[in-house]
Order: structure tokens, then C-alpha cells, then sequence
């Protein structure tokens, strides 16, 4: 199926299939890893992804802080366009599943169609207040089986320490491999992690301007 007529249909098939009901709205080292997630190259895509983004993403807005769409223990600014959604799934029902990955929880969706591509960045909550970055990451991917090709890396986000991690998903829709990559940081509360995954590698990569404004810019608290 060419990815124009993907771009069309996917939108609906993804809100449907990954959070439909579950989301109620509001205003370096390298290591191999395996690890559900439905988001998310062969080895060329991924190495595109892990490129520099050509041009910083517009701010337009920012989650996290008290009367935000999702109050977080972080905060962070968002792209322009991009639309957050708090996540509230009750627990025991059909849909749980999909807001669990490892031992967090997803609390968070921001959904990036309004701004032209076909993804979310999506936030975690992690349990443990004493939880380090890499150890919340190297959970978070436990917790799907088809990622790959994980590389860990020592960096920040905002003034705070942070664990990155890149990786690949298989998608059966797409048939190839897809990058995915998130960031964790501690907190009072526990670990957060903020992932971004997409259609393609392409959607991916165009994203990737979003994630980096969300990772600079966070703050705790």
C-alpha cells in the first residue's frame, strides 16, 4: 500500500486500535536489547533518525504544570500544533494493556496529526522514586518484545540528568523496521519517560524537532 493513502487511513485505525476509550480529554554505551509499542527501520532508517533535525520545532504551548491538559511531575514545552490528551485507563478493563508497557503507565498522549504527522509523543509514568534513567528505560523496553537494536546514551534534558534511548520496532503494517526512541529522567514521584514513535521512519524523522523541544525544555516539578 503506497504511504499516501497510508497517511489517509492510518490516523483513524490508530486512535481506534491503541487508546480508543482509554484517553479522556482535558483542556554513551551501546547495547542490544529486545523489548509493545504501538507506535513506532531498516538499519538506514534509523540511522536518519538519529541525525541532527534540520530546524527547531515552533513552541506552542506547554504540559505539565498545574491547569495544563496533563499534570505532570515534569514539564516541558510542545510543538506548535501538537494536541495533549490525558490518559486514564481503569484499571482491570480490556484496554489496560495498552497503557502499560514494563512498569509504567501512560499518562499522557500528544498527538501530532493536527500538526501534520502521523504519531504521538507519549509520557510514562514509572514507579520508584529511587529508579534511575537508564534502569526506567531498560524496564520500559523489557516490557515490548519486538524492540530491537537498543542504544543507550548518558545525556539531559532541560538541567537534569537523563537516560536516551534509540531502538527499532517491527511493523507488520508497514513492513520494515521503524525507529523509536525515548528519554527517562527521575523525579519525587518516580521515573517519567517521554517516547516518540510515528508511522514510518519518515513520520519519525519529521517528529523528531518535537521531541528534542519536549527534552530541552523540561523542568521538574
Amino acid at each position: 500500500m503506497k504511504r499516501e493513502t497510508m497517511r489517509t487511513l492510518i490516523p483513524a485505525v490508530l486512535a481506534a486500535a491503541l487508546l480508543a476509550g482509554c484517553s479522556s480529554p482535558s483542556g554513551s554505551g551501546t547495547d542490544a536489547g529486545t523489548g509493545k509499542n504501538g507506535d513506532s527501520a531498516p538499519a538506514e532508517g534509523t540511522e536518519a533518525a538519529e541525525s541532527a533535525p534540520a530546524e527547531a520545532a515552533e513552541k506552542g504551548g506547554s504540559l505539565g504544570g498545574p491547569g495544563s491538559a496533563c499534570e505532570l511531575p515534569v514539564s516541558f514545552d510542545l510543538a506548535a500544533g501538537w494536541k495533549p490528551q490525558a490518559v486514564e485507563v481503569e484499571p482491570g478493563s480490556e484496554l489496560a494493556a495498552l497503557a502499560e508497557q514494563g512498569s509504567a503507565t501512560m499518562v499522557c498522549e500528544i498527538d501530532a496529526k493536527p500538526a501534520g504527522n502521523i504519531g504521538y509523543l507519549r509520557v510514562w509514568q514509572g514507579k520508584g522514586s529511587g529508579t534511575a534513567p537508564r534502569a526506567a528505560l531498560e524496564d520500559f523496553l523489557a516490557g515490548d518484545p519486538n524492540a530491537a537494536k537498543a542504544s543507550y546514551e548518558e545525556t539531559g534534558a532541560g538541567q537534569v540528568a537523563a537516560s536516551e534511548v534509540t531502538y527499532t520496532v517491527h511493523s507488520e503494517l508497514m513492513d520494515e523496521d521503524k525507529p523509536e526512541r525515548a528519554f527517562a529522567v527521575a523525579t519525587p514521584d518516580g521515573p517519567v519517560v517521554v517516547h516518540l514513535g510515528g508511522l514510518d521512519s519518515t513520520e519519525h524523522e519529521e517528529m523528531l524537532p518535537a521531541y528534542e523541544l519536549a527534552r530541552k525544555s523540561l523542568k521538574l516539578g
